[in-house]
């Protein structure tokens, strides 16, 4: 698959990626600062009161009242002296000194008055000049108050655009040093969500992918589509129907083969030993011995019924099942004597149960090589056909594992087998044993955690992931492996978007029947389109779409957490997934998101939360930024042509703070918000 935007190539071939955490690292700021206005901060002081000046000119006039009377007393006598003093009726030298007695009382009575009216008017300008200076504090507190409010204001707005601006998603993932991911619980719509961004991230990455699905339930539909809108052929065989053209284990060696049809025979035996085991093992390397190399199933089939002594040899001879000499050496393998029921019982078991494998490689094509392979039950055939049919296809890969040198880069070819707790679990073990010593990547889904699924959950060096656990006891042994002390966080996002994908419609096409003559199937020429792709090929993506419609900003952002205990995993959403995994640090563990359309949002990235925190705390804060989602709606972060990507989260400098206060609107009335007080 190429990649349609190398600009942005991030994914990295050497991490394993199970879905997507939602974190905010920045809170919401919540609404802006209000604007402090005048009724806010004590307004300014309006001029003295004419009515208290009035009042105290009043009761100036009330107290000076006796003084002006004996004021114009005195006048009055001064007059008359005078007038006395005129007509000589008095002589002037006692008009003159009633006139001096008379004249400085009045004097002094003026001054008097004067005095009053004077400490008036001080009074009145003492009170002004208090109010003008309570008038300047005050607008001096209403100009700070603005200021202030103008730098709150900046700060807010810088802290809502990094909360707008920054990535909500990151990526969870897993190195690839792990050698294998349990998955237990979950339904079919949450394992194909998470099929489908495993096999995605894969197959993008430049690896080749394997499935083998005993669910029943196509799962791996989207993954096709998708593979195939990419530019990719998948092959797909559906059992029984494709088996005549399934060509897995027809080159083993005579040793390996019987192994694998042992162990096919073992499928339906509950308590089936290892001396069993072993015995089948025996009577099948015999028989393919007298066949010869390159012996078929049906071949090995009308042996065993020679052996067994079940019905006429003469018609597989007339097919050419067998020869006579062949028939011959059959019935001298054992001798004569008692062991003669033992090895007959066993022989007509194994031929009971590898009837069903009759049809093998019979009419077998050449296929084109193709870096998604599929290989699924279908949900019509019989249950216990199912399990024989997916126990060959899994032992059966476990020997051609078992034959192929290590693999130079890890995970490079993953296998994921779904529904792997209907395997028996020697085969569970055998196949986990090859892939690890190949360095195959292994994904195991298993619908419950029976008791064989529970001795070998998290073996080894492997992660383990938790989906929805139907059952309480699953749940209670769920819990107790991830540890009720967690706080997880689960985006409304999640719960959103599962609930319109409650099922899988249709099943799967098989590819191998429709090839052409040349072996090669048609190819579309379509450039290919990633976002494009999962939003129109896959089922949650275009769930995605409907979900979020006019509520982005509702779905995006609003979450909640919980404790993990049995009743709340027992109530997760189809895709939500607890990974927990070991690193050098101590066992971590996360809460992810498999819904492969979360590649598709603005606010998400393929670098793990852990990478951004580092990368943030090597700067300083006053010059973090948020890591932002890559310009440009149609250019998705993915990897380069050869598959691998950086990975890296950048850090940049911000611009300076912008200095303009922000528009505040116009200013009181009487205050010069233009100078500073």
């Amino acid at each position: 698959m190429a990649d349609v935007h190398p600009e942005h190539a991030q994914l990295q071939a050497d991490r394993i990626y199970l879905g997507w955490q939602y974190v905010l690292l920045y809170p919401d700021p919540g609404p802006p600062p209000k604007r402090p206005s005048p009724g806010d901060v004590p307004g300014p002081l309006p001029a003295v009161d004419p009515e208290w000046v009035r009042r105290e000119k009043l009761q100036e006039d009330l107290l000076n009242r006796p003084v002006r009377i004996f004021r114009a007393f005195m006048v009055i006598v001064a007059l008359m002296i005078f007038a006395l003093g005129v007509t000589e009726m008095l002589s002037w030298s006692f008009a003159l000194i009633g006139l001096a007695a008379t004249g400085g009382v009045a004097i002094f009575t003026s001054y008097a008055i004067y005095q009053g009216n004077r400490a008036v008017r001080h009074r009145v300008a003492e009170k002004q000049a208090e109010q003008d200076r309570l008038r300047r504090e005050r607008e001096h507190e209403l100009f700070q108050a603005q200021e202030e409010h103008a730098r709150r204001y900046r700060d807010w707005e810088e802290k809502k655009r990094r909360f707008e601006q920054q990535v909500s998603w990151y990526a969870v993932a897993v190195p690839d040093e792990i050698d294998r991911i349990d998955v237990a619980g979950g339904t079919l719509p949450g394992w194909s969500a998470l099929i489908t961004l495993i096999g995605a991230t894969r197959l993008y990455s430049g690896g080749h992918l394997t499935v083998l699905d005993l669910s029943e339930g196509a799962i791996a539909k989207d993954l096709i589509e998708l593979a195939t809108r990419g530019g990719d052929d998948p092959l797909v065989w559906v059992l029984p129907v494709d088996l005549p053209r399934l060509d897995l284990g027809a080159t083993l060696p005579p040793e390996a083969f019987a192994d694998v049809l042992a162990h096919v025979v073992s499928v339906s035996e509950e308590h089936h030993t290892t001396r069993d085991l072993s015995f089948d093992n025996a009577i099948l390397e015999r028989v393919l011995e007298v066949l010869g190399e390159n012996a078929t199933i049906n071949q090995v089939t009308a042996a065993l019924r020679a052996l067994a002594q079940v019905g006429d040899p003469r018609e597989d001879l007339r097919l050419g099942l067998i020869t006579a000499a062949q028939l011959e050496k059959i019935g001298t393998l054992f001798g004569r004597g008692v062991s003669d029921r033992v090895v007959i019982e066993r022989a007509w078991a194994l031929e009971s149960q590898l009837r069903k494998l009759e049809t093998l490689g019979s009419e077998a094509v050449r296929l084109p090589p193709a870096r998604l392979r599929v290989i699924s039950m279908d949900r019509q055939a019989g249950v216990l056909g199912n399990r024989v049919l997916g126990t060959y296809v899994a032992t059966a890969l476990t020997h051609i594992l078992r034959q192929s040198p290590a693999s130079d880069r890890p995970w490079y070819h993953t296998i994921i087998v779904a529904g792997a707790d209907k395997l028996r679990g020697d085969v569970l073990d055998r196949l986990m044993d090859a892939c690890e010593t190949s360095r195959t990547g292994l994904v195991l889904t298993y619908r419950s955690l029976t008791p064989t699924v529970k001795e070998r959950l998290g073996r080894g060096h492997a992660a383990v992931a938790f989906m929805r656990l139907g059952n309480a006891e699953d749940a209670r042994v769920a819990s107790e492996h991830v540890g009720t002390e967690h706080r997880l966080e689960l985006a409304t996002l999640t719960e959103t978007i599962s609930a319109p994908v409650d099922g899988l419609d249709g099943g799967y096409t098989s590819t191998v029947v429709a090839l052409d003559d040349d072996g090669e199937a048609g190819r579309d020429p379509a450039e290919p389109d990633l976002r494009e792709d999962i939003t129109e090929s896959t089922e949650w993506g275009r769930a995605a779409s409907k979900a979020i419609g006019g509520e982005t900003e509702r779905v995006l952002q609003r979450s909640r957490e919980f404790l993990v205990e049995p009743h709340q995993l027992q109530q997760l959403p189809t895709t939500s997934v607890i990974v927990t995994d070991a690193t050098a640090t101590g066992r971590r563990v996360r809460l992810a998101d498999a819904n492969p359309a979360i590649l598709t949002f603005p606010r998400t990235t393929l670098g793990e939360l852990e990478d951004v925190k580092d990368a943030l705390q090597r700067v300083p804060e006053q010059q973090q930024q948020p890591p932002l989602p890559p310009e440009g709606d149609d250019d998705p972060p993915w990897p380069g042509p050869d598959g691998a990507g950086n990975g890296e989260v950048r850090v940049e400098t911000p611009v300076p703070p912008h200095l303009v206060p922000p528009n505040l609107g116009p200013p009181p009335a009487r205050l010069d918000w233009r100078r500073r007080r």
